[in-house]
């Protein structure tokens, strides 16, 4: 199954929505992946197994379920999440991309893709999975604007997160 979505950030004809800066929006979308139970109540931990400066390996623990999967970080636009096959796992694929059509006009791109069917009494199950996907991407963003209006994106990035202007 492959399913893809856009969720805008900024719309400048809406001033009820406070705007959120690219680094803001980088910055939460790292802290998903590098601290998801923040973002997924149904995530019991999540251990760091290995770190490079653009990488994560993780090990994800839902109750008895155990995920390992793999993060790639594309600075400062792009972060790769690769669920290898594992046990009753299949393989799955989720791409996070932040758009920027014009300055300050913000959208994350969702694309997902799995093992899943599209046709065949499994794929029954593909609106459900696409209705859960859209519904966790749009808490995620949700609680990226939540820490912006808190102020926990305020801090200097270190070095290795600047962004070229």
């Amino acid at each position: 199954m492959k399913f893809e979505h856009l969720v805008e950030i900024n719309n400048p004809r809406d001033s009820l929505v406070t705007p959120i800066t690219r680094v803001q929006l980088w910055r939460g979308l790292v802290l998903r992946a590098e601290q998801p139970t923040l973002f997924m109540p149904q995530l019991d931990t999540c251990d760091i197994l290995s770190r490079s400066h653009n990488t994560l390996s993780r090990r994800l623990r839902f109750g008895n379920l155990t995920v390992h999967d793999h993060v790639w970080y594309d600075t400062p636009k792009q972060i790769r999440f690769v669920v290898p096959a594992q046990e009753e796992i299949a393989e799955s694929f989720l791409t996070v991309t932040i758009e920027e059509p014009f300055p300050n006009q913000l959208f994350v791109r969702f694309s997902y893709q799995d093992a899943s069917p599209e046709e065949g009494p499994e794929s029954r199950y593909n609106d459900y999975r696409r209705s859960a996907y859209h519904a966790a991407d749009l808490d995620t963003i949700s609680t990226i604007r939540q820490m912006v209006r808190n102020g926990l994106f305020k801090a200097a990035l270190p070095d290795n997160e600047r962004i070229a202007d």
